[in-house]
Order: C-alpha cells, then structure tokens, then sequence
C-alpha cells in the first residue's frame, strides 16, 4: 500500500514553526517538499516526507513538543471529506470506525486500535510503514488529534482518563505544553502510544449526532469518492457541501479539486444553467434547514458549519434568504409552523 498522507496533515506547521522563529520553507526543500502544496490540503503527499519534516524541524528549532503544538490547532473539519460523517456520528464508537473506514482518505499509515479492558478503553495509535522511521512528532500529532476528534464528538469538557507515551518523559518545563492539549494524566515509557478512556464513553451520546446528517454526509462522501457520471453543477454542488465545514468551499478550490481551472468552470456552470453562488446559496439553504433542525446544535457551530466567519453574517444572510432570524426559523420549525424557505415566495 501506498505511504500517503493529506497535506492537511501539516495545518499548523506554517504557524508552529515561526511561533519559534524558522523559517520553513529551507526545512521543506530539504524534504523534498513544497510550500506551494499548501494550497490544496486534499492533495496526498509522501508520509514519510512529513515524517522526515516533523523530526527535522523539530531538532532545527530544538522543540521537542512541536507535533503536540501543532495538535492544539486542529479541528474536526482537518480530517477533509470525512470530518462531516465522524462530526454527526452518534457515538464515539461509531465515529472511530467511520476512521478507520476512511483511513487511506487521511492517512494511509496510521492505525487505530479500540481494545478494551474492563471499565475501561485503550485508543492506540500505530503507524504501519514498509521499513522503520523516526517519527516521534507525527506519533505526538497524531495523539494530540485523536483527542482533540474525541472531544468534538462528546463535548468540549471531555477529557481522557490518560494519555500514554511510549517514550521517557520529557523535561519539566516542557509539561506545560502536555498539560494544557490533555487536560489529564500523562504518563511515560510505556508499552504504547494511546489513550485511555472510559469504556462507557464509547457509547455515550455525542454531542453533535444526527443520524439523517450522517446517513447524507455517506451518501455525498461515497459519491465524490466514486464519482458516476455527473453534470458540473451536479459535481460542484456535492464538493460545496463537503467542503463548507472546512471553511474551503470556494471557486478556486473546487476548480483545483475537479483538475480545471476557475475559468473553465465558470463556462461548464453556465451551460448548466447555474453559477458558483447560486449552487453555495442553495447548498447553504439546504444545510442550515437541517442543521437547525437539531436544537442540540448551536447557532455559533451552524454558522462556522457554513462557512461564515461570524454568527452576525449567517444570521444577515438566513433573513435576506428566509425572512427570519436563525433562532425565529429554530422557533417556528419546532412548532411546526411552516417558513417559506425559497426567495421570492
């Protein structure tokens, strides 16, 4: 199998790295990467390179908590196509297995392992390569994400019981760093890299599940991995509402996904009938009704899962579209009085 990783594996690095005072961009090139590969955090690119990169940067800036900096960035919407299934899973055993699902989506040579014992729940990390390499930064980020993933499945108050390093503990006045991304135990030399939870955590509600979402976000995830025959609008108007929980569903980057250009797009949209911003208008429309429609979601979270940057320009746009505020449309769709939800009606 083919030691792929997203380049949104490296969200963060740009950041972490000038946080310290490098300069990347040399540390890159001595890998064998780019610093334009950024632009597209779908593209798949060498793990072994980011691996190579991590540890390298790592022992440039003298920061052995680079990995873990770089974890204290990231959101669920990182994961690419799939962070929509994992968000609405109603489960946290579900939404693990939806990784391990879509693991050659994110990062082919990571393996995750849920073995329990007991009362409790052992979350541990491998990476699978061909032949060894260093990667203590990776196995440090990669710690740092699956907890930071947990904790948007089952609320921003949960914590792991422990976290567990296969390596010596660290310098004292690097604790710090441990403590503020785990919020519990952390403890050193052990057997394996991983977490441990509750065994009843694996079960517990989630906070964000919606099972119609989930069942959706399948549907528009299998149809973007397998494309059939589709029409441009057709193509642009699935990748709009993978990608508007990211905050990436722009002209320009579904133009790079599709392998066109912006231009050309524009023209196969026109003969279609349709633009860019009619297809993320609609698409918008369609996901704030169902997003609403889960009261356990919160306006903030329906706003940033539609890409705007502030609740004051959803809540703008959703009374030009709908007539009302987000919280009026919650109101009356609960009571089941109907809103017109097309413009002009």
């Amino acid at each position: 199998m083919a030691e792929l990783v997203r380049v949104a594996a490296l969200t963060g690095y740009f950041p972490a790295m000038r946080g310290l005072g490098a300069d990347p961009r040399p540390l890159l090139r001595e890998c064998g990467l780019s610093p334009e590969l950024f632009a597209n955090p779908e593209q798949l690119i060498s793990a072994r390179a980011t691996m190579r990169l991590l540890e390298r940067s790592a022992e440039f800036t003298g920061c052995e908590t680079l990995g873990l900096r770089m974890a204290g960035e990231r959101a669920l919407a990182n994961l690419g196509v799939a962070s929509l299934l994992i968000a609405h899973q109603p489960t946290l055993r579900l939404a693990l297995q939806a990784i391990t699902e879509f693991r050659n989506q994110i990062n082919s040579t990571l393996v995750l392992h849920v073995e329990p014992f007991g009362e409790e729940v052992v979350l541990r990390e491998d990476f699978a390569l061909s032949s060894p390499e260093p990667h203590r930064q990776s196995s440090d980020l990669a710690l740092g994400v699956l907890v930071r993933l947990c904790a948007s499945v089952l609320g921003d108050n949960w914590s792991p019981l422990s976290v567990c390093f296969s390596r010596g503990k660290p310098q004292a006045s690097e604790m710090q760093v441990y403590r503020r991304l785990f919020h519990c135990d952390v403890t050193f030399d052990c057997e394996f890299n991983g977490l441990v939870i509750a065994a009843a955590d694996l079960d517990r509600p989630a906070a964000r599940a919606d099972s119609a979402l989930a069942g959706h976000a399948r549907e528009l995830i299998s149809s973007v991995m397998n494309p059939a025959m589709r029409t441009a609008a057709q193509e642009v108007e699935q990748l709009i509402m993978l990608l508007l929980p990211s905050g990436r569903a722009t002209v320009q980057y579904c133009a790079e996904s599709m392998g066109t250009t912006v231009r050309t797009l524009q023209r196969m949209l026109d003969a279609d009938g349709t633009s860019f911003s009619d297809l993320l208008n609609r698409a918008r429309m369609q996901l704030s009704a169902q997003y609403l429609a889960n009261p356990r979601t919160r306006i903030t979270d329906v706003a940033e899962m539609l890409g705007y940057g502030s609740i004051g320009a959803y809540t703008r746009w959703h009374g030009q579209i709908f007539g009302v505020s987000p919280r009026q449309w919650r109101i009356s769709a609960n009571q089941r009085q109907p809103i017109s939800s097309a413009p002009g009606n």
